[in-house]
């Protein structure tokens, strides 16, 4: 037996992660703490600038500009970009709106 045989033995498809992704999104993520993955910078969610008339929703750190998330819904559905996002932590017990 080879590695990639021991790898595909052992997976899942992306089925997977829809618990723990619902866990992820159900709480509300403007208190959700962001790391910029360009400066660092570690503010929350609210606290970050966020330019709605681009084709997308566009959210910058408030440190250095950088875009951390990109989020667009429209008759194609959702997408959402976070490759700004070093880290994106929710407080345990955050389930309930602010």
């Amino acid at each position: 037996m080879n590695a990639s045989d021991d790898t595909d033995a052992r997976y899942l498809d992306g089925n997977a992660m829809g618990g723990p992704l619902a866990e992820l999104f159900a709480p509300d993520l403007t208190a959700a703490m962001i790391i910029c993955a360009n400066c660092g910078n570690e503010k929350p969610l609210a606290a970050h600038p966020v330019y709605p008339d681009a084709p997308a929703m566009v959210v910058r750190c408030p440190g250095c500009t950088s875009v951390v998330m990109r989020y667009v819904s429209d008759q194609r559905g959702v997408r959402f970009e976070m490759t700004g996002v070093r880290l994106l932590t929710i407080a345990e017990g955050s389930d309930q709106p602010a």
